[in-house]
């Protein structure tokens, strides 16, 4: 070692007798510990039937994390939408510390309790990451003689109680929530149909084996397209920010908002991102930081047009209290639709 330290510079090898000895100490030192990321396929658990709108960005958002190489493992969409989707919250309540497992909630996460009386309570679970806001808008069949909500409404009226049917998806879940501010708006009983979920509400309404809807914008579009179905309104307090044009030569941004065609009802749903109980602040992190990600994908922003999303997102303490305001909200909204469990 000395005769070949002797060939060198006088300023390198000084150099290099200082370093040697840090370099092997660093060698035997154990390496420094890496940011936590997924060591198996990851489940994605959806409490909705497929088709819908909670089932559709489950599995956009497995197609963007494989097409983009987002994380080494792979991401497993699993349908759980028994009593209501309390099969699939009750699947990620029960699988505590395991950081390989996540859900995707509607805002049936406050609903399903509520209706119920399940043990079940979002706190229960980790919040990650609010994905999005989802909208609800008024949809009737495409032959039906109504252009606009306030005809429709006029009708429902005009025929009494239960002169309509209302397919929706569940029960006690969002869309009878809206169809009970429905009701009220028109002073009437409108017959609600439970149906299994958001796609198949849709293919029902098209069939005309029910009289009108409230459907996601993303569960009812493509059939839009198609000329099968005429949004009325949308319960919202604001048109949709969206001005392409889709269907017979009409965009998201030019239908009304519900409150203005004389229906005071606005409803917003929850699109988030849940792991099990237990999970470790490296653990959230590396979701949300994934789930980011895929936000910034300009495929994610084709998406939010495609579905006419409120592109709302939010992680940590905004989030926690967000779920803390919008369960009180829902409380009250069961309370007076008379739809809690005794």
């Amino acid at each position: 070692m000395a005769r070949g330290l002797r060939r060198l510079p006088r300023a390198a090898a000084t150099l290099l007798l200082r370093t040697l000895p840090c370099a092997i100490a660093a060698l035997l030192l154990p390496h420094a510990a890496q940011a936590w990321e997924p060591s198996q396929p990851v489940e994605l658990v959806v409490p909705a039937g497929t088709g819908g709108g909670a089932d559709q960005m489950a599995r956009f958002i497995q197609e963007m994390v494989t097409k983009h190489g987002l994380m080494r493992q792979t991401i497993r969409v699993v349908n759980k939408a028994g009593n209501s989707g309390a099969e699939g919250l009750l699947d990620v309540k029960a699988d505590k510390g395991n950081p390989h497992k996540l859900v995707i909630t509607l805002s049936s996460l406050f609903t399903v309790p509520l209706a119920t009386g399940v043990g079940f309570n979002w706190r229960d679970i980790t919040p990650v990451s609010m994905m999005a806001l989802d909208q609800f808008v008024l949809w009737v069949n495409a032959s039906a003689p109504y252009q606009t909500a306030p005809e429709l409404l006029a009708a429902l009226k005009q025929k009494g109680p239960n002169g309509f049917k209302l397919g929706g998806t569940g029960s006690k879940q969002e869309d009878q929530l809206i169809s009970v501010l429905l009701e009220t708006a028109a002073a009437t009983r409108i017959q609600y149909v439970p149906l299994k979920g958001g796609g198949d509400v849709a293919k029902t309404l098209a069939a005309s084996e029910v009289d009108l809807t409230v459907n996601n914008p993303i569960e009812a579009e493509g059939l839009w397209r198609e000329g099968k179905l005429r949004p009325l309104c949308v319960f919202d307090g604001g048109a949709l920010p969206y001005p392409a044009k889709l269907s017979n030569g009409r965009a998201w941004s030019e239908i009304p908002t519900c409150m203005s065609a004389g229906i005071p009802a606005q409803y917003l749903m929850l699109r988030g991102i849940f792991m099990t109980p237990q999970a470790t602040p490296d653990q959230v992190a590396f979701y949300v930081q994934l789930l980011g990600k895929v936000r910034e994908l300009p495929e994610w922003r084709d998406f939010m047009a495609k579905g006419a999303f409120r592109q709302t997102a939010m992680s940590g303490q905004p989030y926690v209290d967000w779920l803390d305001r919008a369960e009180t909200y829902h409380r009250v909204l069961m309370r007076e639709s008379k739809l809690i469990a005794k």
